[in-house]
C-alpha cells in the first residue's frame, strides 16, 4: 500500500483513512490518537482518544476527566487491529508517556513520531528507534546551530550558580509538563537534597509524575514568607512567571530558563534572563539526522520547525523528503507557546 493512502495531511490533522482516525488532530474529530501530553498535541473534546496510559492521564489532569467521549490505553509495544490498519506505539523519550505511532497496513509502515529526543531523561522511557518504510518527524531544532550539552552539565552550571551566590534564590523558568520535573530530577541526580519550591502551576503535573513513580524528592509550594526564607533556594515555575511581580518575592532573584532555545544568547538577553540553561526536550540537529538514518526509512516526512533545512539534508543522504506544513503545532519551549 502507498504510504499516502495510510497516513495524509488534513486540515484536522494527520489522517488515517483505512482507521478513520487522526494523529494529533488539532480539533476536534471522532477519533485520535494522540502521541503526547504537550497542548499542541493533545487537545480536548475528541469523541475517543487512544494514547498511552500516562498521556491519558495527563490529559486528565489538564482538561478534566471528561476530557474525551471515550478513551482507550495502549501501552509500548502492544498492538491494536483497527480494520486493516495494526497500531503500536513506541516511547519517543520527550516526556512522560510520549510515544511514537506506528502504522501498519498492507506490508507498510509509517512512523509518526510526534515530538522525540535521543538524550537521557529520567523521567522518561528512552527513545525506541521503530524500523519503518516511512518516518514522521519534526524539526523544532533542525539548524546545525542547534547542539545540545548533556542536561546534567547544564545543571552542575546551575549548582555552581547557586554554591557562587548563595545569598540569592535562583528562579528557573520551566515547562510545566516534562521539562520541570526533568530539571528537578537532574537537580538530585547531582546531589541537590534541599526542597524545591514551585510555583502553583507545576504542582499538578509534578504530583502526577511522582505518582507514575518518578522520584523528585521533596518539592514545596512557594508561600508567602519573608524574602528571607528563600536565600539560597532553588525555585522554579513557568517561564512566563519570570516577567511577572512573583518573581519579586525572592531575594535578588537569579533568573534561570531551561530550553533549547537559550543556545541562542539573544534570546536569553531579550528576556532579561541572566543563567540561560540549555536543556531540550527535543532532539537536536545531530540527533535528528542519526534518527532518521537509524530508521532505515527511504521517505521521511516533517511535520513542522525548520522543516526546509531538514529535508535539504535528507536530500544530500539520498532520501526522498517532504514538508507537511502542518499548522497547530507549536513550540512549547516558547514562553509564549501552548501550555
Amino acid at each position: 500500500m502507498q504510504p499516502a493512502q495510510i497516513l495524509h495531511p488534513r486540515p484536522e490533522g494527520l489522517y488515517c483513512p483505512p482507521a478513520d482516525l487522526y494523529v494529533d488532530p488539532t480539533r476536534p474529530v471522532p477519533r485520535a490518537l494522540i502521541t503526547h501530553g504537550h497542548s499542541d498535541h493533545a487537545r480536548a473534546g475528541h469523541g475517543s482518544v487512544l494514547a498511552t496510559p500516562e498521556t491519558l492521564a495527563i490529559m486528565a489532569a489538564r482538561y478534566g476527566a471528561a476530557f474525551a467521549g471515550s478513551t482507550q490505553a495502549l501501552s509500548y509495544g502492544e498492538r491494536l487491529k483497527i480494520g486493516d490498519v495494526t497500531f503500536s506505539l513506541h516511547s519517543a523519550g520527550h516526556v512522560l508517556g510520549s510515544a511514537q505511532a506506528a502504522v501498519e497496513c498492507g506490508g507498510t509502515r509509517v512512523v509518526a513520531s510526534g515530538d522525540y529526543k535521543r538524550q537521557s531523561d529520567p523521567t522518561c522511557a528512552p527513545f525506541e528507534v521503530v524500523p519503518c518504510d516511512v518516518f514522521i518527524s519534526e524539526a523544532t531544532f533542525a539548524l546545525p546551530v542547534f547542539t545540545h550539552p548533556r542536561a546534567e552539565d547544564e545543571v552542575k552550571k546551575l549548582l555552581a550558580s547557586v554554591a557562587m551566590f548563595p545569598e540569592r534564590a535562583h528562579v528557573v523558568g520551566a515547562y510545566a509538563l516534562g521539562k520541570a520535573q526533568r530539571v528537578m530530577a537532574e537537580l538530585r541526580r547531582a546531589g541537590w537534597d534541599k526542597p524545591i519550591f514551585v510555583h502553583g502551576a507545576l504542582i499538578a503535573l509534578t504530583e502526577l509524575y511522582k505518582a507514575h513513580g518518578v522520584e523528585l524528592g521533596e518539592v514545596l509550594p512557594v508561600e508567602t514568607a519573608p524574602k528571607s526564607y528563600y536565600v539560597g533556594a532553588i525555585v522554579m515555575g513557568p517561564p512566563g512567571a519570570l516577567q511577572t511581580p512573583w518573581v519579586r518575592r525572592f531575594p535578588d532573584p537569579v533568573t534561570c530558563f531551561a530550553s533549547g532555545w537559550m543556545r541562542i544568547r539573544a534570546r536569553a538577553r531579550q528576556r532579561g534572563v541572566e543563567l540561560p540553561l540549555v536543556i531540550s526536550d527535543h532532539a537536536d540537529w545531530p540527533d535528528l539526522q542519526r534518527t532518521i538514518l537509524d530508521t532505515g526509512a527511504g521517505e521521511i516526512w516533517i511535520t513542522h520547525g525548520e522543516a526546509d533545512a531538514l529535508a535539504h539534508w535528507c536530500g544530500t543522504q539520498g532520501l526522498q523528503a517532504k514538508a507537511l506544513h502542518l499548522v497547530g503545532y507549536g513550540d512549547e519551549e516558547e514562553p509564549g507557546a501552548a501550555a
